[in-house]
């Protein structure tokens, strides 16, 4: 394999659909010789790749044969004892340093889309599959730590419970997730946000008289050549929705600049109220498109795990903003 130029071995093992963190070791002991002091490629220069090893394929889901009995609407209880913080975030980022108590007395509600059963939109990476609910999860659950870390009070709306933050480039497909506080997720997705939103709900009642605010975060599925920054929606009616999605807007608007100078930032703040998170939920809601999981630019936005925590940072610099302006 001749590498081109500006790749690097990660890059190189990515292209061919070999993971980096399983493969690079081999790779570059296969090709010392052809590498840099600093274990870098050769434009032009031909490499060997490892061989591969056999990983088991995911389970294939089948969609279950229609019967005369009436679909229930009852959730499905899995466990009766809740996902810990340390299963939340796995051993890695177990622990939630004090930051600040900038966001004390602040309640969220996460919503990553999709889960359990359905992985949601599905891009072509290589020879893998990028699956939106992964990458919304891993973003989301980010999220969640840092706003821990200012004093918030957080609720994850979609858990899986061995996942924990990820750091590597390709998130695995599962299908194990489960809704807060450890409801089956069902296929049908009316149920599925019927059902989150009820939990949503249940628990705004529960913190009446709290700042309480709903972020679901999704990652867009439109054609694959459009690439899209990160837009936000909001309910027509609902002002501190607005205010909260122009607030998180506002800092994606000043950090692209710094992080892009020679790119203009194109998300915006719209008016969504179909969107039925937005339109059902008692806490203001906004409903956040983190990129195309479909486009190769926007892909380099999710697969590296620096990006992912970035995106969580400047949505939790936004909340902040929200939260110290509030009325």
């Amino acid at each position: 394999m001749k590498a081109r130029n500006g790749d690097g071995v990660e890059t190189l093992l990515l292209r061919q659909g070999l993971s980096p963190g399983r493969y690079g070791a081999a790779f570059k002991q296969l090709n010392k010789k052809n590498l840099t002091r600093r274990h870098g490629l050769i434009t032009g220069r031909t490499y060997l790749l490892p061989k591969r090893v056999a990983t088991r394929k995911p389970p294939v889901l089948r969609t279950a044969r229609r019967t005369s009995r009436p679909a229930t609407a009852v959730p499905v209880v899995l466990s009766t004892k809740p996902i810990s913080p340390a299963q939340l975030f796995g051993p890695r980022y177990a622990g939630t340093p004090a930051q600040s108590s900038s966001l004390r007395g602040a309640v969220y509600y996460l919503s990553s889309g999709h889960g359990g059963p359905d992985p949601g939109a599905i891009g072509k990476y290589g020879s893998y599959q990028l699956a939106e609910d992964e990458y919304a999860y891993d973003v989301t659950v980010r999220l969640a730590r840092v706003l821990i870390s200012h004093g918030a009070l957080v609720y994850v709306m979609v858990q899986d419970p061995n996942d924990g933050i990820r750091d590597e480039n390709v998130l695995p497909m599962d299908y194990d997730e489960v809704q807060y506080p450890q409801l089956r997720i069902p296929l049908s997705q009316v149920q599925r946000l019927r059902q989150r939103i009820a939990q949503v709900n249940k628990l705004h009642a529960r913190h009446k008289g709290a700042y309480q605010r709903l972020l679901a975060l999704h990652v867009d599925s439109r054609s694959e050549g459009q690439n899209i920054d990160v837009f936000f929606y909001h309910h027509a009616s609902s002002a501190t929705g607005l205010r909260l999605a122009k607030n998180i807007h506002r800092v994606f608007t000043s950090r692209y600049k710094r992080a892009q100078p020679n790119r203009p930032y194109s998300g915006n703040v719209s008016e969504r109220g179909t969107l039925y998170e937005v339109r059902n939920s008692h806490a203001p809601a906004v409903f956040m498109e983190l990129g195309n999981i479909r486009n190769q630019k926007d892909q380099r936005r999710f697969v590296v795990a620096d990006n992912r925590q970035a995106l969580a940072n400047w949505i939790c610099e936004g909340l902040i903003a929200d939260y110290r302006g509030k009325q």
